[in-house]
This record gives structure tokens, sequence and C-alpha cells, in this order.
């Protein structure tokens, strides 16, 4: 479920990846009206992309799927581990589970139709900036359904694996050599991707799934 965010008056930047760019024209016309919102780059393919994320603070990513000869959530899984603090959403025309499963296997927060308006766009990029997740009408209800652990990165599902054996963040910390925080801030992300609110219920879900 799609839960209105809270408005945000901070600048944030984003990066337009898309190998169309009549689509990064359409994209940037209508995003620059919103006066938070600053394009801070735009970006035909994944070499140019990873080049502007260097140079640039970058705080989201709107990423297309089909980049030519690069596969956006290939893309996605490399930016996630080179820049984890950049927000990242999918836009595009597919619509099955699997491929929603994939990218937020990837490190994805959003998914968005490519047919959808500019305002749902807007407003999956409010959601996900206020620490949200945001998928097009009905996504998450199919990839969920599906498998919801599909919508977890592996280590997410690793950590979701000790979190069900009762280990606290300390514990995992030291058994996967991360810093606390770092746990901390996955588990947070595996309660968001899986809609949870409380530990007692993250608990009861990973014993649930039988991961154990």
């Amino acid at each position: 479920m799609n839960v209105p965010p809270i408005i945000s008056t901070k600048p944030i930047n984003l990066l337009l990846v898309d190998d169309h760019p009549l689509v990064r024209d359409g994209l940037k016309a209508r995003l620059e009206t919103i006066p938070h919102f600053h394009i801070a780059g735009e970006a035909g393919n994944a070499e140019d992309a990873f080049s502007l994320a260097a140079s640039l603070k970058i705080d989201l990513i709107l990423m297309d799927i089909n980049l030519g000869n690069v596969n956006g959530i290939t893309l996605t899984s490399r930016f996630s581990r080179e820049y984890p603090d950049i927000a990242i959403i999918m836009l595009s025309m597919h619509e099955k589970a699997e491929y929603v499963s994939q990218a937020m296997q990837a490190g994805a927060r959003g998914y968005v139709l490519k047919g959808a308006p500019a305002e749902e766009i807007i407003t999956a990029i409010e959601n996900v900036m206020s620490g949200k997740n945001y998928f097009s009408s009905g996504l998450q209800n199919q990839a969920t359904a599906a498998n919801p652990l599909q919508l977890l990165t592996q280590r997410e599902q690793c950590i979701l694996k000790s979190i069900a054996t009762g280990k606290s963040n300390k514990h995992i910390a030291r058994e996967l050599g991360l810093s606390v925080r770092t746990v901390e801030t996955h588990r947070l992300n595996i309660k968001r991707k899986l809609n949870i609110e409380g530990q007692a219920d993250l608990i009861r879900f990973a014993l649930n799934q039988t991961i154990l």
C-alpha cells in the first residue's frame, strides 16, 4: 500500500538514466516544475551514469530497465553496492511480478510503470525520499504474493534469518563484519519492503517463511 508522503521542501538532486533523449526531456520538463526537485544530471548509458554519480551529489536516480546493452536492474545492483546512499526508482513498461522482485532484490526503492502520469512519478519520489517504498498500483501485491522474500536483497535475507534466531544487532554485525548502524539500516529496509511495523511481527514473518 502506498502511503501519502510527508512532502519535503529540501532540495532533491535527481539523476535521469534512460537511453532515449526524448523520454529524459519529457521527465525533465515535468519534474523541473517542482520547486525542490533539481535535475542534477542525465545519462543514456551505464558509464555516464556512474561518472555523474561520482562527480555530483545525487539523492535519487530514475532508472530505466532497458538501457541498450545494459540491464537497468543489473546497473541498480551495482549502484546499490557502490553508492548505497542513492535511492533508485525503476521506470519500466514491464508489469510482471518477476521484474518488480528482481528490481527490489537489486536495491531499488520504487517501481513505477512508464505509462503512469507524471504526478505518480512525483509521488513516488516524495515517498522514497521520506523513507518509504513506492510501487505503481497493484505491483507490490503481485510481487509479494509470488514470494515476499524476493523483495529482499541477499544480504537482507541473511540478516532476516539471523533476526529470526533472536540475535541482536551487535551479534549480527559481528558475524557479518558490518557496523551496527548498517544492520539497523537493513532491519528498517526489510520492514519497509515487507510492510511490517514491529519487531515481533518481523520475527514472526521470518519464522513463517521457514528460512531458518
